[in-house]
């Protein structure tokens, strides 16, 4: 693995102000182009992704994520949605992985994200068009950050592998 995707991965954080900077076409291309290229079970391909750029649909969608209003300073917000008509088993799974996958892009080219899973469904849904016979997963904003935290802690390793069989504790 190239160490400028390690670097990527390490150094990704929740990001929650933003500047009030607009997003480069070409540079939210490659964020959903990476979304776009992800793996999927069976190359179904089971997700769609809603861009939201207008100001007042993302400051209406942040206020339906249970009124986190810094969400809409973001240039943009992105809705993951899973198709279970396209793979009833992976509809989740995929979109998820493809979304991680779109928050590294974004992280890469120098702009902030959060991975928001507090909102009222049926706001969103309503606002943003989504059908009720599709999964609407999470949402993230992504925009430049104003603020760049510290890494929070994390589990040590002992609590999160096991060697060989199920609750034998991986080395620290």
């Amino acid at each position: 693995m190239p160490k400028d995707t390690l670097e990527t991965i390490m150094k990704r954080r929740s990001i929650r102000t933003y500047k009030p900077e607009p997003m480069p076409d070409e540079d939210l291309d490659l964020i959903l182009e990476a979304g776009r290229q992800s793996p999927s079970g069976g190359n179904r391909q089971p997700w769609h992704f809603v861009v939201v750029r207008d100001a007042e649909l993302r400051k209406q969608v942040a206020a339906a994520c249970n009124n986190q209003h810094w969400m809409a300073e973001a240039a943009v917000i992105l809705a993951a949605i899973g198709l279970p008509e396209k793979s009833p088993r992976w509809s989740v799974v995929d979109p998820t992985i493809a979304f991680q996958t779109m928050i590294l892009a974004a992280h890469s080219l120098g702009y902030g994200t959060c991975w928001i899973g507090a909102y009222d469904d049926a706001k969103v849904r309503d606002l943003l068009g989504i059908p009720q016979d599709v999964h609407l997963i999470c949402l993230t904003p992504v925009g430049v950050p104003d603020a760049y935290p510290e890494a929070r802690p994390r589990n040590v390793r002992s609590e999160v592998f096991s060697l060989d069989r199920y609750g034998k504790p991986y080395p620290d």
